[in-house]
């Protein structure tokens, strides 16, 4: 019995076989199976293709990923660097000594809280005048 897709079909109560026509696979209609069989290694290389778009972003965000762990070490050791230069410049500030009469006289004409006043002062290595004219600008 024939088929409409070109195929032979056994007899009712017989076990359904699909035999093609022909040998080569090209006598049927517009989608038998010579098309199918010419789209099957399209389809392959475009899976390849694929997969070799897929292994390539995998190792760009491998790279990537070293590099941030680069960046991130290289951030780490500047903040330690930066934090460590803050402390010793505070170091620095702290041996300044200045006088209670200037702290109070830029307190009290700057109108500013004393840690204010006492870091212009130290930061000026104790010149009030230095430290006022840093305060008006």
């Amino acid at each position: 019995m024939l088929r409409p897709g070109g195929g032979v079909m056994a007899a009712e109560g017989d076990v359904e076989l699909e035999l093609e026509t022909e040998p080569n696979g090209s006598g049927g209609g517009s989608d038998g199976a010579g098309g199918r069989a010419a789209e099957k290694p399209r389809k392959h290389d475009s899976g390849a293709a694929d997969l070799e778009r897929v292994t390539d972003y995998a190792e760009e965000k491998e790279i990537q990923s070293s590099n941030l762990e680069t960046a991130m070490s290289v951030i780490g050791d500047r903040r330690s660097r930066e934090q460590k230069a803050k402390q010793e410049r505070e170091k620095e500030l702290a041996k300044v000594t200045i006088k209670k009469e200037d702290l109070e006289l830029i307190m009290n004409e700057m109108e500013i809280s004393r840690a204010a006043a006492e870091r212009s002062l130290r930061e000026h290595m104790g010149n009030v005048v230095e430290a006022l004219i840093t305060l008006t600008n």
